[in-house]
């Protein structure tokens, strides 16, 4: 059964910057936080993900600004006297809030900052970080084996897996609790800024993450790049120098939803605000095992492997193009050929219909033709033998008269 205790989890996060107003305009455009003032001190702004405050501004009067990463202890008091006991140091010591929690701040033997948190309330089981939500947590130390015993001793903190980074990055060393990674430690580089706690926040898209970074004035350190096990992250400076880092799942983007498909997030209404919420997100502190960082021998090997599947997406998308453009002159080259041939078939099927008809005038005109001619023929029979009728029908005439007038003469007596 897990462990409910809030003992050794990440449950708060600080930015101490000489810009609180710049950081509440930055990061709630890269990672999605939304800000709400604490009702206890109006003052305090807080940043909140969809499940609520997992984290405050604090104006810095002198220093570098930086992020402050709190752990959860049952008993404050004994955890500050241990973390002196075992070479750590107070830089302020226990401290109550009005919401009956209490807080210190420290340094560990090798000079990293980290707080340490004691609340009233009850704690659930740990659950998986949630978009906007510390996913990992990274230390970069001078020792990461004596790094480690101080913290375990401190949190109870077991060891969760190795991975060898090579020459000269070293041994990743992995910690949890109850089976369950929480985050990494190894050594720094010479080149690298002093021992210092990282802070991972979930973000659906890291290539966006970066985008969004470097527009609102921020700088990317390290990334975007993959780590063992598919997840990517990136490093970037805020635009005041604070250090942070984002972090993508490799089940996002084995799903998708590195494309565009994003979680619904409630927004944080004014009643969910101040130490009620405090102590709820101090007790819901999500922490999933995530990544360690990657060899930088691969990262070439990385950039390539990524150029070239960008660079055969490009050629199978001009190739799609191509084909798509191919198949729709070849649609329309057989429609209009269909077109033609049905023209055509509509044009013969009218010639078709009308031939008897034309064949059937053409021989009444032939006809017609012919019945003039006789007609013409015997009209000329009658003029010729109109002559002689007449003629003839003179002669019969005469003769009558003649024998007419030799009747009237009176007879002789013989």
């Amino acid at each position: 059964m897990a462990d409910a205790t809030v003992r050794g989890r990440f449950v708060w996060h600080e930015l101490m910057t000489t810009d609180p107003a710049g950081a509440q305009q930055f990061y709630p455009k890269v990672l999605g936080w939304k800000t709400q003032p604490w009702d206890q001190d109006p003052s305090y702004t807080m940043f909140a993900a969809s499940s609520g405050p997992l984290g405050g501004i604090w104006a810095l009067q002198s220093g570098d600004p930086h992020w402050i990463s709190y752990i959860g202890t049952d008993d404050i008091e004994a955890t500050v006297r241990q973390a002196q006991e075992l070479g750590g140091r107070v830089t302020k010591d226990v401290t109550e809030i009005p919401n009956g929690g209490k807080y210190a701040l420290l340094e560990d033997p090798q000079g990293a900052a980290f707080g340490v948190y004691a609340s009233t309330s009850e704690h659930g089981p740990q659950k998986m970080a949630k978009r906007g939500e510390y996913s990992w947590h990274e230390l970069a130390a001078d020792d990461y084996q004596a790094a480690f015993e101080f913290y375990s001793a401190l949190f109870g903190w077991e060891e969760t897996g190795q991975h060898d980074m090579g020459a000269p990055n070293g041994v990743y060393f992995m910690f949890g609790r109850d089976g369950v990674a929480l985050g990494g430690i190894f050594n720094r580089m010479p080149e690298m800024p002093p021992p210092a706690w990282v802070g991972y926040v979930r973000v659906r898209d890291v290539q966006k993450a970066v985008k969004k970074a470097k527009s609102a004035g921020g700088t990317l350190i390290t990334g975007p790049m993959e780590v063992p096990g598919g997840d990517w992250i990136a490093q970037f400076t805020d635009p005041q120098g604070a250090i942070f880092a984002a972090h993508t799942f490799a089940a996002d983007l084995k799903s998708g939803e590195q494309a565009g498909a994003a979680e619904s997030e409630a927004d944080v209404t004014p009643e969910e605000t101040g130490s009620q919420r405090h102590e709820e997100a101090v007790a819901a502190a999500d922490i999933v095992a995530a990544p360690a960082r990657k060899k930088p021998s691969k990262k070439p090997a990385k950039a390539a492997k990524t150029g070239a599947r960008k660079s055969a997406a490009k050629a199978a998308g001009k190739s799609a193009k191509k084909s798509a453009k191919k198949s729709a002159k070849k649609a329309a080259k057989k429609a209009g050929k269909k077109a033609t041939r049905k023209a055509a078939k509509k044009v013969t099927k009218k010639a078709a219909r009308s031939a008897p008809k034309r064949k059937v005038a053409k021989r009444a005109k032939k006809s017609s033709k012919k019945s003039r001619s006789v007609a013409k023929r015997g009209a000329a029979a009658r003029s010729a033998k109109r002559p002689a009728r007449k003629a003839a029908k003179a002669k019969r005439s005469g003769q009558r008269k003649t024998a007419k007038k030799v009747a009237k003469r009176p007879r002789r007596a013989k």
